[in-house]
């Protein structure tokens, strides 16, 4: 059987030949994927993967198409959408497969009186994406009520522990191995319903004032800069009026740094920096990756030049 026999003997009408993935991104960018599949079940990821082992194809795995820039050239190999978005709720535990929105599982928790994820309304992505990458805003993260993640390794389901995942700030292990996020448990707290759906709709207004909501962006662009050691704080302050919570939490607000480089505004081709917010970089109309990608080296080039600060992107780059 030829490969796309064999696919669509897996997904059937699922498989799509030279997809757009501008189709699939929040960006709104990206060339074709030579093969893209939609899977549902783990059955029908374990059984796509095997077939891209057997056939020596290049794969990406991807949730909400959030966090990622991909190349204008494409993918030539097997885009895999994660398409499982089943979720249950026992008593103050949830379960959710990968593919749920991670805003979708903070309304309908807080829907019934489960407190800790109201944050997550603002959230672009899904779970899965949500545990690779610690996903966090409004002060909360995926890792303060996650209990364990499924993945799986090597073709095997496996449990990891909230321990395991060796979470960091919007890091963990998953980043760096081959596992693939299929579920995530939370244990949650009783609130009060109504109280929870204000939280929501306060969270969601507060968003729309500072986020750019009518451009394609894949959401904060890079990572908050962390601050190593008290000299280089003292170093930095030389150089900047640091506000004092930023400085007591050794964090800087990367979307507050591009603001001091001026760099609101600023604009390659379609590609442009919000002047909403300077975290967001938002494609005005027909922008390139190409474009994003100068855009973004431009800003890391002035950050490091002028303050030197090395700031990392949370966006994913596929295809490049």
């Amino acid at each position: 059987m030829t490969l796309k026999e064999q696919l669509e003997q897996i997904v059937g009408t699922r498989l799509k030949e030279n997809e757009p993935m501008s189709r699939h991104t929040n960006f709104r960018i990206g060339g074709p994927a030579k093969w893209f599949v939609e899977v549902r079940t783990i059955e029908e990821l374990q059984h796509v993967l095997k077939v891209a082992q057997d056939e020596g194809k290049a794969t990406f795995i991807f949730g909400g198409g959030s966090n990622m820039l991909v190349n204008d050239a494409g993918f030539d190999g097997i885009v895999i959408k994660i398409a499982m978005r089943s979720y249950g709720i026992e008593g103050t535990r949830v379960r959710a497969e990968a593919g749920v929105l991670s805003a979708a599982l903070a309304r309908a928790t807080a829907n019934i009186g489960l407190k800790g994820l109201t944050w997550a309304i603002s959230l672009p992505g899904t779970i899965g994406g949500g545990v690779r990458g610690n996903a966090g805003c409004f002060g909360g993260e995926i890792k303060d009520h996650l209990v364990m993640a499924e993945v799986l390794r090597d073709g095997k389901i496996v449990e990891l522990s909230n321990e395991e995942l060796a979470f960091g700030y919007r890091e963990s292990a998953i980043k760096y191995s081959d596992d693939i996020v299929l579920a995530a448990t939370f244990e949650l707290e009783e609130g009060d319903a109504e109280e929870l759906k204000m939280e929501l709709a306060d969270k969601l207004m507060r968003r729309k004032e500072s986020q750019p909501q009518d451009a394609g962006s894949a959401g904060c662009l890079f990572k908050n800069y962390e601050v190593q050691s008290d000299e280089e704080l003292q170093r930095l302050e030389k150089k900047l009026d640091i506000p004092a919570e930023m400085s007591a939490g050794r964090r800087l607000s990367a979307g507050w740094l591009i603001d001091q480089l001026n760099l609101k505004g600023m604009q390659i081709g379609a590609a442009k920096i919000s002047e909403k917010h300077g975290n967001f970089l938002v494609n005005t109309g027909e922008a390139t990756a190409d474009e994003v990608a100068q855009l973004i080296a431009l800003v890391k080039t002035r950050a490091r030049d002028q303050y030197g600060i090395l700031l990392k992107e949370e966006v994913q780059y596929v295809g490049f």
